[in-house]
């Protein structure tokens, strides 16, 4: 059976038997992969605090029949424990993973591997509020799975303008002739903040106040549910 190596971040894992676990990982080079790690339950294991969510490993493996097998695990970013100690860094890193996971369904992505992962270093570094991390990194990963909303020009006729109208549906802000009656209408504060968001503008997010920030969360969760069709379980558990 061919083995071969990658680097991987763990997304989530599930106990099997009494001392192994199956563990997805979002690869770098080979998309996502469920994987058995044989003992790894065990006190004596040697690579099982590798092989926790929101770890980064250089993972070797060797193709089973249904399920690949993990043979060696070594640490590339010890993320976990940082992420864990704090809550709302580990509700949001979550979300990340949970995301990760739907996005990459069918097939990988170099881009969103890479992106998670540096979501996942910033959060254990406390760079940036976890708050502002994790839109940041939902609106981005949105845009690189195809559905980058459009927070400047008008999302459904592209009318070049300050529009004010927030339509999920429609993938932004639209313009008054192509908003819906009744529409939610976000103010300009708001609106540069999720543009400062998407781009990474960092001084400009951290700059905010907290009730502009309150408000851009709850679009970029709206955004977010309405295009994973079965949403985000771990949303809701996210620390406002």
């Amino acid at each position: 059976m061919p083995v071969y190596r990658d680097e991987a971040v763990v997304l989530r894992t599930h106990k099997l038997g009494e001392a192994d676990r199956i563990v997805t990982l979002l690869t770098r080079q080979h998309g996502k992969v469920r994987a058995v790690a044989k003992g790894v339950r065990r006190t004596a294991s040697k690579f099982g605090a590798r092989l926790e969510p929101f770890m980064v490993a250089d993972v070797q493996l060797y193709e089973g029949r249904s399920l690949d097998i993990i043979t060696q695990a070594e640490s590339l970013g010890s993320y976990g424990a940082l992420i864990t100690a704090d809550y709302p860094s580990y509700t949001a890193a979550s979300v990340m993973v949970e995301t990760a996971d739907k996005l990459t369904e069918s097939e990988g992505s170099l881009q969103q591997y890479l992106l998670l992962v540096g979501a996942l270093r910033s959060l254990s570094r406390r760079e940036h509020g976890a708050g502002l991390t994790l839109d940041s990194y939902l609106l981005r990963a949105l845009s690189m799975a195809g559905w980058a909303p459009s927070f400047q020009d008008c999302a459904r006729c592209g009318t070049v303008g300050d529009h004010s109208a927030m339509v999920v549906q429609l993938g932004g802000i639209v313009c008054d002739n192509c908003a819906p009656p009744g529409s939610p209408r976000l103010d300009g504060a708001t609106i540069a903040l999720l543009s400062a968001l998407l781009t990474g503008d960092w001084d400009h997010a951290a700059s905010t106040a907290e009730r502009t920030q309150a408000q851009a969360t709850g679009v970029v969760a709206a955004y977010t549910q309405f295009h994973l069709e079965r949403g985000l379980r771990s949303l809701e558990h996210v620390s406002k």
